[in-house]
This record gives structure tokens, C-alpha cells and sequence, in this order.
């Protein structure tokens, strides 16, 4: 477990999506109540905190995330109460709790916004992004929302339109306010008086825009066909990514600072320079803790793209910077599903002990999505099942987020796989019973136990947690890499292909293995000339290396 006031440096945080973690009193919405009965579970994986999505009162057009009242707990879910009976627990069992600041948009039914569409005089008349349509009445830019359509509707009140950078019903504050930034910033004081331990900064590339309200420039597609999703079309120069960002978080940062042992974890969107604005956002005192992209989770999964994490990771190890990893969250198809093998016929179960132990080495924090640690596949939903409004304005070409969101599966032989007594608001796939936490409980065998091993593995390695990293240049279909810190170098080289790699390295013949958690079966040899690794398909090779040998160089690569 991390402890001090840097406990977040390469820390594990467990990402619990409340609608769908456990249902305590049968309505068939997971809940606050359902949370705490499974917190031993979650601190039995051996993570070192959770990050709760929203429970806050909310009409539930975007499932939490349009917000209606930030510091009061939407009934579904529970009471204020349950919240701090949660937040007590988990610190009893070692978890630390960050909550999602949701600081971009609000509700549409928040009472800030009704008082500022009510009069231009009121308090709050700034605290939104107002503008006056275009002389023929149109909107007064080009700008387009993330989730379809143009990013401003009009307010036929107040006679201005208001902008949206995703559903029409999430009116997007004007963080530029001081008086809306105070506001959102009393918001985290409030839960951070209360006891949490930090927060998760939601979309922060749209905290801020051109306040001349330019229009952004064409961005025609490569094979020149329209996409379903427009927003594709535009380079979002002024409508997010601003410079002004940088200011709005130094002054989160001056809150959770008030505040010893809390910190922030920002979410970067997958537009281009992703990386360089984890780098920036989070390099030096004013500035967040740590932040993570969707960019790796939106591509596939090929020797340049996993070199390309490894890059990404090594980057400012000087101290500046740094990053949180994530493989599957609520907003993207799983990893399970989305992520294929180059060259791979069918699915592999030693896949997914590659990705945990590649997520698990490399440079920076972890995210874990509920049900990751399960191998649980996307859900394949009908279209009368989908609640998504992403996925029901897109169907059938993107589905939607649904199938990353149905029940976690507790106990396989259960109604509902014992997430709920009632009917859940998403059905569970039949197959996910099979991977409930029961069947895999019970098997010593199961990806369940090879990701409580591996997390007791790099509990154990200060390389891990901590250390800074440099990509090994090996080639494909191998990728490498080593962890240095305190007088410890641990190497890591992944076989990324479906058939055995034999490399031969210099240094490994003064290596120690570490214990093989992940049943990947490497092993390393000897020849005369040094050390042999041998990997399997898929296989994962983690070794202690002898400090006093010269940097890692293969010698020699071959398959089979």
C-alpha cells in the first residue's frame, strides 16, 4: 500500500461505476449502500484507492454526469449519510476515495442555470457561455457537440443561445467567471471537508475556449468520407485545449493543497497532443497530480502502438510529469473485446494477463475499471436495451457506452448474477456468469487471483511503483522496457504475437527472475554468451536486473 502525501505517485485506483456495482435494496440501480458492502472485496485486490463516478442529484439524461446539485446525493443512490458511511469504511480497510468534480457543464435543471437564463442582471448571468446568434439568427459559431448537432441551443428567456459541448440538457459553465469558478470550487471544499481524499477532474480539455469564439477550421478525413460523427470534421482549435486551462487547474491545485494527502487525477481527451498535455498539466507544484487520456483507448493494439505507450511513459522522468494508465473505462468499449492480437485467430486467455502486467509496468498510476480484473468482454445489447443518448443517436455504427456499463456479475448461479434482486436497469450477459467473482474466487487458477498477485508483485518492486522508465528498442513482435529506481532496475519485455520469441540479452545472464504471477510461462536461460529470455505466446518476462551490467541490448531475435 502507498502511504505519506505522494501516496497517488504510481498508486492503483479501482474505478467503481455506482449504477452498476452493487444494488443493495433491489430496485435494480446500484447504489451507495451496495458500495459498502463490497469494499472488502475491492480492498482485497490489494489497490490502493477507488474513484467513485457521480451519485449526485441529477435528472440522469447522461446517467450522472448532468448534474442538478453537486453537494446533495441523488435518492437512487442513497443519503449524504451512506456516502460518509463509505468514505469511513474504506479508510478503515486502507483506501483512499477520490469523487469526480464534474467542473465543465452543469444540469440544465441546476438552479445556477435557471437563474442565469432567468436575467442578465442575476449573480450567476456569467457563469455560462452566452452568446448573441448570428445577424441571420443562427448560432453565433460553427462549433459542434461532441454527442451530434451544433454545440449551442437557444434560450428563448433570455433570447441568447448557451453553449453545450455535449448533450443540449449539459449547459457548459464559464469557468473564466470568478464567481462560477469560486462556486466550483466551494463545490470540491465541501467534499473535501467531508473526508475525501481527492478527485477526478472530468473533461478537462473543455474547461475553457476562445473567449472571441472563433470558429474552428475544417478537418477534412483521410479517405474523404462524411463520418456518423461530425465532430471528427473540425480541428478543435478554440472550442477546447485552451491556455486558460492551465490557470483553472492551478487554482484546484491551490485547493486540494489546503488539504495534505489529497490529490487530483485529470481526464485528457484522445484529440491530438494527448500525451503533451498530460505532460503539461500535470509538471510542477500548480498544476494537477496526475492525469490520463482516452487516446490508447480509442486506437488498436499493434507493435507501434504499444511502443508508442512505452514513449509516452518514459517521458519527463526528471521528476516532471505524471501520467495514470488506463485500459478500459466507462466510456469505451472494453479491453477484453476492443483489443485483438496482431495475427491472433481467436481470443487468447493469456491476452489478458499480457495487458495486466504491461498496464502494471509501466511508468506513472493505474486506473482499473470494475469488472477489468474479470476479463469481462463489452456486452453485445439490442437496441431496446441501450440507455446510452451516445449510443441512441449513433446506432447501430457506434453503440454506445452501455456495453462497458452493464451489472458487475458477483454470483454466477444468482438472479441477475447477484448484482441485484430486481431487474437491473442493464441486463447481464449470460456471459458473464461464468466469470462472476464467485466462479474466479474459486479458482486459483482464474485472471481474478493473477491480478491480486500481480498487484502484490508490484507493491513489492519500489521499480514499479515508482521508477522512471526507458523503452528498450527491441523489435517486433517484442517491446521492452526498464524500470529504474533507488538502486533497483527491473526489466519488462512482452511478447505481443501469438507464437514463441527467443531474445538473447547480454545482461540477463546476471538477471533474476521475478516470480511469474501471471502463468505466461517466460524463463530465462543461459548460453555462452549471455542470457536467453524465452517467451511463449504472449508471454511476459519481469526480471531483477545486475545494476552493474551495461545497458540493455538485444543480441539476437527468433521466433519459434
Amino acid at each position: 500500500m502507498v502511504t505519506g502525501a505522494e501516496w497517488w505517485r504510481g498508486a492503483v485506483l479501482y474505478q467503481i461505476y455506482p449504477r452498476s456495482f452493487a444494488d443493495s435494496n433491489g430496485d435494480g440501480i446500484g447504489d451507495l449502500k451496495g458500495i459498502e458492502a463490497r469494499l472488502e472485496y475491492v480492498a482485497g485486490l490489494g489497490v490502493d484507492a477507488i474513484w467513485i463516478c457521480p451519485f449526485y442529484a441529477s435528472p440522469g439524461k447522461d446517467f450522472g454526469y448532468d448534474i442538478s446539485d453537486h453537494v446533495a446525493i441523488d435518492p437512487q443512490f442513497g443519503s449524504l449519510e451512506d456516502f460518509d458511511r463509505v468514505l469511513a469504511k474504506a479508510h478503515r480497510l486502507g483506501l483512499r476515495v477520490l469523487l469526480d468534480l464534474v467542473g465543465g457543464h452543469t444540469s440544465d435543471r441546476h438552479p445556477w442555470f435557471q437563474r442565469s437564463r432567468m436575467s442578465r442582471d442575476s449573480v450567476e448571468a456569467d457563469w455560462y457561455v452566452w452568446a448573441d446568434p448570428s445577424p441571420d439568427g443562427t448560432p453565433p459559431n460553427n462549433w459542434l457537440s461532441v454527442f451530434g448537432g451544433p454545440a449551442w441551443k437557444w434560450d428563448p428567456l433570455r433570447r441568447q443561445y448557451y453553449l453545450h459541448h455535449f448533450l443540449d440538457s449539459q449547459p457548459s459553465l464559464n469557468l473564466a467567471s470568478p464567481g462560477a469558478l469560486d462556486a466550483m470550487l466551494e463545490v470540491g471544499e465541501f467534499w473535501l471537508k467531508r473526508g475525501v481524499d481527492g478527485f477526478r477532474l472530468d473533461a478537462i480539455d473543455f474547461l475553457a475556449h476562445d473567449p472571441a469564439l472563433r470558429n474552428n477550421p475544417a478537418r477534412p478525413t483521410a479517405d474523404g468520407r462524411t463520418p456518423a460523427k461530425l465532430f471528427g470534421l473540425q480541428s478543435h482549435d478554440h472550442d477546447m485545449m485552451h491556455p486558460d486551462t492551465l490557470a483553472i487547474l492551478g487554482r484546484i491545485r491551490a485547493l486540494t493543497d489546503r488539504y495534505p494527502g489529497t490529490a487530483t487525477l485529470g481526464e485528457i481527451s484522445s484529440q491530438d497532443g494527448a500525451f503533451d498535455r498530460i505532460r503539461r498539466y500535470t509538471s510542477g507544484e500548480g498544476r494537477l497530480h496526475m492525469a490520463y487520456t482516452l487516446r490508447p483507448l480509442r486506437g488498436g493494439f499493434d507493435h507501434a502502438t504499444v511502443e508508442g505507450l512505452i514513449d509516452a511513459a518514459s517521458a519527463d522522468t526528471a521528476g516532471e510529469g505524471w501520467p495514470c494508465w488506463s485500459f478500459s473505462n466507462h466510456d469505451v468499449e472494453r479491453a477484453a473485446s476492443r483489443w485483438k492480437p496482431v495475427g491472433a485467430k481467436e481470443r487468447d486467455p493469456r491476452f489478458l494477463r499480457l495487458l495486466a502486467m504491461l498496464l502494471l509496468s509501466l511508468r506513472g498510476s493505474v486506473c482499473l475499471y470494475q469488472g477489468e480484473e474479470l476479463g469481462l468482454p463489452e456486452a453485445e445489447l439490442a437496441l431496446e436495451d441501450i440507455r446510452d443518448p451516445f449510443g441512441l443517436t449513433y446506432w447501430p455504427e457506434f453503440r454506445g457506452r452501455d456495453g462497458s456499463r452493464t451489472p458487475m456479475p458477483w454470483e454466477a448461479a444468482m438472479p441477475n448474477a447477484g448484482f441485484s434482486a430486481g431487474k437491473p436497469w442493464l441486463p447481464v450477459p449470460e456471459a458473464h456468469r461464468a466469470l462472476a467473482v464467485d466462479r474466479q474466487e474459486a479458482d486459483a487458477g482464474s485472471l481474478l487471483q493473477m491480478w491480486r498477485r500481480a498487484l502484490g508483485l508490484r507493491r513489492a518492486c519500489p521499480a514499479l511503483v515508482r521508477g522512471t522508465q526507458r523503452r528498450l528498442d527491441l523489435p517486433a513482435p517484442l517491446v521492452g522496457l526498464v524500470r529504474d529506481y533507488a538502486g533497483q532496475s527491473v526489466l519488462a519485455v512482452f511478447n505481443l504475437s501469438a507464437e514463441p520469441v527467443r531474445l538473447k540479452l547480454h545482461e540477463l545472464s546476471g538477471a533474476t527472475p521475478l516470480p511469474d504471477v501471471a502463468g505466461l510461462g517466460a524463463r530465462i536461460g543461459m548460453e555462452d554468451a549471455g542470457g536467453i529470455a524465452m517467451l511463449p505466446p504472449f508471454g511476459a518476462l519481469l526480471a531483477q536486473l545486475d545494476t552493474a551490467q551495461a545497458p540493455v541490448r538485444p543480441l539476437e531475435l527468433q521466433h519459434g
